[in-house]
């Protein structure tokens, strides 16, 4: 006798795209951006993260790879781009408007999907409003929780319900400067970075954005905040106009184990525009210190790289080489700021007027004009006098060869010129910035 066959399973329903780094056995940590942008916002820090963490990064329905429709309230819809398009302007959402517990149910989902039982969360904005809402009603999967550039209320609905029928009735297009003002400094605002986050913003489905619009008009935690146990780090920039200062002191107000953090020069995308100082402030949360306490985790040499690089380089050729970190040299970036700058640099043996008088005889030796020229600032920085770094070339002419002691004057001497007329300047370098 035949039997019937089985009916087939009901396929699942599509998850949120992401993106997995770091070695599989490694404590995961899950990372939410924010309106707008996709997973590519955390691309400067994920090196780094990856050497402790199992890094999973998602993109917002209808934001990089994630299609809008992952909402099942646009499933169950049929909404298409096209048909919210003729949605009229200044409409309300209507009664299957998505709200961040959609958003954060998706979150679990794709956890569950990938057999996380408990992680870490780290989010910023609306990526952050997801991970407070885990956090408060979840509190069972959340061990850590990072609010960046985030808040518990953000702001008035109507705003977001005005912007949710501009998006549906006219696309994105309209919002490219408003944005570029509230996600970054002006001095941070033509960088490639910049313009690649921006480009992200323009490639989005005006459906899911105005999806998403729809979730942030509805979000208030305020009344919930004291639900959240996990230890938590609420991360303000101290130049952003869309959650301010002021938001982040709610939060840290409101979450009892909780440590406020503001960043200078910062504007509401902290993580691409200062992310040095984000890991520094991501470190403590996130550092495992089951083994030797004495011995510094992986995250803090790179930290205590990054305060030193700064020291002895200056924020402002620091800042372009981190304005310029794509996701192709980030790796470079990260084993320079830590081996070179966490471990060599920061060890006692020598002081760093001893370094700078070694690095340059190196660079000398081996033609590396580039680099000499940073460097002659650097040994400036540490404490060199102008005399004496024309006593370490004069050196480098009798064992290094007198050609390369003359090019070595040629490029100090450019340098030292330059710094007598503008003590701002700083060199361009040909490579990866060091």
């Amino acid at each position: 006798m035949t039997l019937p066959p089985h009916p087939p399973h009901p396929p699942l329903p599509p998850a949120l795209h992401h993106r997995i780094d770091g070695r599989a056995d490694a404590p995961p940590l899950l990372l939410g951006p924010s309106l707008g942008t996709s997973l590519a916002l955390w691309d400067g820090l994920v090196p780094t993260l990856a050497r402790t963490h199992r890094v999973v990064r998602y993109d917002l329905p209808g934001h990089g790879g994630t299609a809008a429709t992952v909402l099942p309230s646009l499933r169950a819809a049929g909404t298409t781009a096209s048909t919210a398009a003729s949605t009229t302007a200044g409409a309300a959402a209507g009664p299957t408007a998505t709200t961040v517990g959609e958003l954060a149910g998706l979150v679990l989902d794709l956890a569950d999907r990938l057999g996380l039982e408990r992680f870490a969360y780290a989010g910023v904005s609306l990526g952050g409003a997801v991970g407070a809402h885990l956090a408060a009603h979840h509190p069972e999967r959340v061990t850590s929780l990072a609010l960046i550039c985030s808040s518990a209320r953000f702001g008035e609905p109507q705003g977001w319900h005005d912007r949710a029928a501009a998006v549906r009735a006219h696309g994105l297009s309209g919002l490219l400067d408003a944005s570029t003002a509230r996600w970054f400094t002006p001095a941070f605002a033509g960088s490639p970075t910049a313009r690649a986050l921006l480009a992200d913003l323009r490639a989005a489905d005006p459906t899911g954005y105005a999806a998403c619009c729809d979730a942030l008009a509805a979000f208030d935690l305020r009344p919930a905040l004291k639900r959240i146990t996990a230890p938590t780090l609420v991360l303000a920039g101290r130049e952003d106009p869309a959650t301010p200062p002021a938001d982040a002191r709610e939060l840290a107000d409101g979450i009892a184990d909780s440590t406020l953090v503001e960043l200078p020069r910062a504007a509401h995308l902290a993580p691409a525009e200062r992310p040095d100082r984000v890991l520094a402030a991501l470190d403590d949360l996130l550092s495992d210190h089951r083994g030797d306490p004495a011995s510094p985790t992986r995250n803090q040499v790179y930290t205590r790289g990054m305060t030193t690089r700064r020291e002895v380089l200056g924020d402002a050729h620091v800042d372009r080489a981190v304005a310029a970190t794509t996701a192709f040299t980030a790796p470079f970036q990260e084993l320079i700021t830590r081996y070179a700058w966490g471990e060599i640099w920061t060890r006692p043996g020598l002081d760093r007027r001893t370094r700078s008088c070694i690095t340059l005889t190196a660079l000398v030796a081996r033609g590396h004009h580039e680099e000499l020229a940073m460097h002659v600032r650097a040994a400036l920085r540490n404490g060199l006098s102008v005399e004496e770094i024309g006593e370490v070339l004069l050196q480098s002419a009798v064992y290094c060869g007198v050609p390369a002691a003359n090019s070595a004057f040629a490029v100090a001497n450019r340098v030292l010129r330059e710094d007598a007329t503008d003590t701002t300047a700083d060199t361009e370098e040909a490579g990866p910035a060091r």
